[in-house]
């Protein structure tokens, strides 16, 4: 099911992605993999898959030494700033930074071990209340401060677009980053970077790369639905 799955979503996003002239290969599947016993990671990773997204430091603490070392893992979720010690060696990237506390406590602990940790600045377009993230007009200053960090590099932006029917509903969410991201761009700040797009889940990830995202976040298209333990 999951091997099926898997060929499914990426079919799917490389017609998206040819459907607006993109190369498929530069759109990255993220598995989210929350809630999925290392049973189920385990059968999308002997289907090529190499790229996990969790929600949960916990999670990505039990996982990490059960799976292959190759496996690159993403937190994709809220990150609490006394939790950050854990996997600021263990993550390939960071997509949850919404705060200047949050960047500083991620350049304090990678300063202890001696990495350099890319993350991307999360983004409420929406501005949704019930989510996390910078408003779109937050989002330069906060870069602008984490410039000088050695240790944290800004690769690019973030969002989770609102739950909709209809996922024609989130292009402009998905467009408005993509302005967003180039818009920062254009200002050439050191250690600021914009080639990261991550937006697009399960239910919209297909308008998300036809609005430029780089990495979409799919967990029920590969794994089904959620198992809350």
């Amino acid at each position: 099911m999951i091997a099926d799955n898997l060929r499914e979503v990426r079919e799917k996003i490389a017609k998206a992605a040819a459907s607006v002239g993109r190369d498929p290969s530069d759109v990255t599947l993220i598995a989210v993999s929350k809630t999925k016993p290392v049973s189920m990671l385990m059968e999308a990773y002997d289907f090529g898959e190499r790229v996990f997204g969790e929600n949960k430091v916990q999670e990505i603490m039990d996982k990490y030494g059960e799976m292959p070392a190759d496996v690159n893992w993403h937190m994709i979720g809220h990150l609490q700033r006394n939790k950050v010690k854990y996997i600021v060696d263990k993550v390939k990237m960071i997509h949850s930074v919404d705060s200047l506390r949050l960047a500083e406590t991620i350049e304090q602990e990678a300063a202890k071990h001696n990495v350099v940790v890319p993350v991307l600045l999360e983004v409420n377009v929406a501005e949704e209340e019930t989510k996390f993230g910078l408003k779109p007009e937050e989002v330069l200053p906060l870069a602008e401060q984490i410039s000088g960090f050695p240790h944290v590099s800004v690769r690019g932006l973030m969002t989770i677009a609102p739950y909709v029917d209809d996922p024609e509903e989130n292009r402009p969410v998905f467009r408005q980053l993509k302005k967003l991201s180039v818009d920062i761009d254009s200002k050439k700040l050191d250690n600021i970077y914009m080639n990261v797009l991550s937006m697009g889940m399960t239910g919209d990830y297909e308008v998300a790369v036809q609005e430029g995202a780089t990495m979409v976040r799919v967990g029920t298209g590969i794994f089904g639905e959620r198992s809350y333990r």
